[in-house]
Formats: C-alpha cells, structure tokens, sequence
C-alpha cells in the first residue's frame, strides 16, 4: 500500500470516475492510474470500484466505507507535513486562500497588508471564484482557507466561521427618480430594470427570496460576479444596481449614489471555511484573526474538532 494508490482511489472518486482527468490531476499515465487502483484493490481484497468493462461507473458499498478512510489517512499525511514544518520553526511557506471577488476586492487588502507585515517570509495565493468552487479546492487541498458568502456552511466536511455581517445598498446614478421615493419599497424596484449578481454569489438569495416573498417580480437584465462592473452598467444608466454595502465608496464611484436597502432584504454573513481535520500553521491561526478579531484560537480549535460556530 503507498500513497500514490491511495491518491488514485480519492481523485477517482472526486473526478466522477473519468480515469484521464485523475491521470491529469496526480501527473501521470492513465494505465498507471487503473494499475494502482488495481493493485490495492488486489491487496486488500475488496472491489472498490463498479466497472462496465474496463470503465469506473460508481463506487462499491465496500469502496464508499474504504474512501473515508482514505479520506482521514490523506489528511492526516498533509497534517504531519505541515506539522513538521511548524515544529522545526520554518515561518516561510505559502498560504492559499480562495475568495468571491466581493471579498477578494473589499474586504481581504488590509488583512493581506497586515498579514505581509507580520509574517513576511509567507507568500499568499490569493484565488478568486465561486462558492462551490471554493468549498471544492478546500476539500481537495487546492486552498487552505476559503471566504465566501453563501454556500461554505452546507459541506458537512468543512468548518465555517461567521465573520461578519453585512447589508445590501441600492445604486443609481445621480437625478435617478427614485431617489425622490423615501423609504424605497421593493414595488419601487420593480419598476426599473435591476442589475446585481448572479445566482449564488454575494448575497443573491436573499434578495430574490425578498422579492419571491413580497409576490413582486424583479425584471433583473444583467447579472455579474464583480461588485466594480454591476456599478459601471449603473454608471451608463443601463438600471439600478443591488450591491454589497462593502462595495460602494462615496468619494470613489463619482457620480452615482447610494442607497440603504437593509430594510427590503436580509442580512447576509461573511463566513471563513477550513477543512475539517486540517493542520493550521501559526500563519494560518493569525490570518483566520486578522479576518475574524473576535476568533480565539480555541474557538478555531473547537470548532476544528467539533463543527461549525454559528
């Protein structure tokens, strides 16, 4: 039994059984994969894979209980590498973290300054996408911490931490009408074409929830990842724009003006994830508080151990 088997078995099962994607993911052959896969099943003498002629189709019952364990033995392996490295006092090394542009462009540039200025020799590899792809490259070991607004809380092998919380502001170009209209209702809004994000980024749910309850329909025609182009379709009077509150800068974005909307949808939370069993080094602890002050350390150690903070 080596690692390398034990890798074969993990990626097969993440990439959907297609042998060519998990040949690309470790950097090797195809047929070295379907050989090492082979092998321990050989060894341990159970069938972990559901084949249809040379194809993986599924998993076995067997195969399901053996991938956790290989799940634990994986993590544990890239635990005591990191532990190695903390105990020896190396305070180099590299931290990847995953984020929603939102959070990679408003919320993460202090944190990263201060975070440099402690811990110098630590090189940061920032990455930005969407939430389920975040909780994916946690899981995998892509990224060690992943920052997100919606979706890290529903990976049962992820911990979250709740951050912070935040509202969403209304944006419109300067003389816009409805900046006659106090307190602004979600009729209001519906009177103009919207724009905002897309589904599952920033917040998203809760302002379709809002609308979906009042029984008004929203006539949303352009949606975005990124906070800086929903405003600049506002800025050329294309609709009136929905936005993470972090996101508008009064001196900044000229010519436009901003609107509270925390009465018409929900507040949102910020949360921090980590996988579940991972070995944090020091540098990891002290970016997870720059992002969360009102994290301990023991908190961040109990709910490693025992689930999620709420």
């Amino acid at each position: 039994m080596n690692f390398q088997q034990l890798r074969s078995i993990r990626e097969a099962a993440r990439r959907g059984y297609n042998l060519t994607e998990v040949a690309n993911a470790l950097f090797t052959s195809q047929p070295g994969v379907s050989r090492q896969i082979r092998e321990l099943e050989d060894e341990l003498g159970v069938v972990i894979f559901e084949r249809n002629g040379k194809r993986l189709t599924g998993m076995t019952e067997p195969g399901k209980g053996i991938l956790k364990i290989i799940d634990r033995l994986l993590i544990e392996a890239e635990n005591l590498q990191q532990a190695s490295l903390e105990y020896t006092g190396q305070q180099s090394g590299t931290l990847s973290v995953a984020a929603t542009h939102t959070q990679a462009r408003y919320a993460l540039p202090k944190v990263v300054q201060s975070f440099r200025t402690a811990y110098p020799d630590v090189r940061i590899a920032l990455q930005q996408s969407a939430p389920e792809h975040i909780a994916e490259w946690i899981l995998s070991g892509k990224t060690d911490i992943g920052i997100a607004t919606e979706g890290l809380s529903q990976f049962p092998d992820l911990v979250s931490f709740p951050c912070y919380r935040w509202s969403h502001l209304i944006v419109v170009p300067d003389g816009h009408p409805l900046l006659t209209r106090s307190p602004i209702k979600l009729e209001d809004l519906a009177e103009f074409p919207l724009i905002t994000y897309d589904v599952g980024f920033t917040g998203r749910g809760h302002i379709d929830a809002a609308f979906e309850q009042a029984g008004v329909r929203p006539d949303i025609v352009l949606t975005a990842m990124d906070s800086d182009v929903i405003k600049q379709y506002v800025s050329l009077g294309l609709g009136v724009g929905i936005v993470a509150s972090m996101a508008f800068d009064h001196g900044r974005d000229k010519g436009m003006r901003a609107v509270e909307a925390s009465h018409l949808f929900a507040q949102n939370t910020t949360r921090l994830a980590v996988r579940k069993g991972a070995y944090l080094r020091s540098y990891a602890y002290h970016f997870i508080q720059q992002f969360a002050p009102d994290l301990t350390r023991a908190d961040i150690d109990a709910a490693l151990n025992g689930g999620d903070l709420s």
